[in-house]
């Protein structure tokens, strides 16, 4: 991999079909996004996921450019049958363990790789995974089997251990939703979720799994209020939570990006949206629906690419540029769907 090469904006997109319309690659190559986000409209078999990758590049001028996914497993799997295999939900990897948590961390290790496998074979270089959330009883299912525990030392064990999955197989990471969405009773996707939880309780259990993992290159925000720190604004657009809490008391200092704009969570136009997302401190917007129209607002109001957001985003493609090590994919299938024979 290169480092980033052609100035690019501070903004990630969506594009709404399987290929790239002619307005597409106009916008593209007239706006220059960072990366480009896939989902499973966008899917239909391995050759033309890799050409509408090499496409999107192609626009931007940057064979180094990300392409993101959301390939988690369970119900978020983009890429799936026929051309590509199932993959279990976060949480099942402590069941086919029975509760041993280094032995689950090892699995998601596994599916992890084979995921990173998959992936690089078509150009994607990002995995919106692990998710750290740490639910609690009685949240929205938004999270629910997409989180390895309801512990936080287990979801940072196994967390860890699927990052560096997804690492040794050349992608990168994304730790989401900071600094944590586990309480959250109502789905970000549809409605704005306020947590009134007090700092404490916050500190020692939400935000610790991004703290212990706050040196992987990426994140994302969660569109969560967290009225103990900010009783106005969700993660996204709130300049306290991002400097004081994601930059201040977890530490983290990687590429920040924020969920996706086009959410119902948030509110305003996407020009606005955008706006506040980067006054607030976010480095990256996401846009992910594919609607043109939106995604112009969005481009409008996004900043060039610099500072330490440029910084942060050399430093991230820097960590897959290395040549992968041997990996055996139709072993490590073997190995996993094994586990999984166990638990049916």
């Amino acid at each position: 991999m290169l480092a980033v090469s052609n100035p690019s904006k501070s903004f990630i997109i969506g594009c709404k079909e399987s290929r790239l319309t002619s307005d597409e690659k106009s916008f593209f190559s007239n706006e220059r996004p960072w990366g480009l986000i896939l989902f499973k409209r966008n899917i239909v078999e391995p050759q033309q996921v890799g050409d509408l990758v090499a496409a999107f590049r192609d626009q931007v001028g940057r064979q180094d450019a990300p392409v993101l996914v959301d390939q988690e497993g369970g119900r978020v799997q983009r890429l799936g049958p026929p051309h590509w295999r199932r993959y279990p939900s976060a949480d099942t990897y402590l069941k086919l363990a029975q509760g041993d948590v280094p032995q689950a961390a090892r699995l998601a290790a596994l599916g992890s790789r084979l995921i990173a496998h998959d992936l690089r074979t078509v150009g994607i270089t990002v995995n919106c995974l692990p998710v750290l959330d740490c639910p609690i009883e009685g949240a929205s299912d938004a999270i629910g089997d997409r989180a390895y525990a309801d512990q936080p030392e287990a979801i940072t064990e196994i967390g860890r251990s699927a990052a560096e999955g997804l690492i040794e197989g050349g992608v990168l990471p994304v730790i989401k939703h900071m600094p944590g969405q586990g309480r959250a009773l109502v789905d970000s996707h549809y409605d704005l979720p306020i947590v009134s939880a007090e700092p404490g309780a916050l500190v020692s259990r939400d935000f610790k799994p991004f703290q212990a993992l706050r040196h992987l290159p990426m994140g994302m925000t969660g569109h969560v209020v967290f009225s103990a720190f900010d009783a106005q604004e969700p993660v996204t657009t709130s300049k306290r939570v991002i400097s004081e809490v994601i930059r201040g008391q977890i530490g983290f200092d990687g590429l920040l990006l924020s969920d996706d704009l086009s959410m119902k969570a948030l509110q305003g136009d996407f020009s606005e949206r955008a706006r506040k997302i980067f006054a607030a401190g976010c480095d990256i917007a996401l846009h992910c629906n594919g609607n043109i129209d939106e995604a112009r607002s969005v481009a409008d109001s996004s900043p060039e690419l610099t500072g330490d957001a440029l910084r942060r985003a050399k430093l991230a493609l820097s960590m897959i540029s290395a040549p992968l090590s041997p990996f055996d994919p139709v072993e490590a299938s073997q190995i996993l769907d094994a586990s999984l024979a166990l638990l049916s």
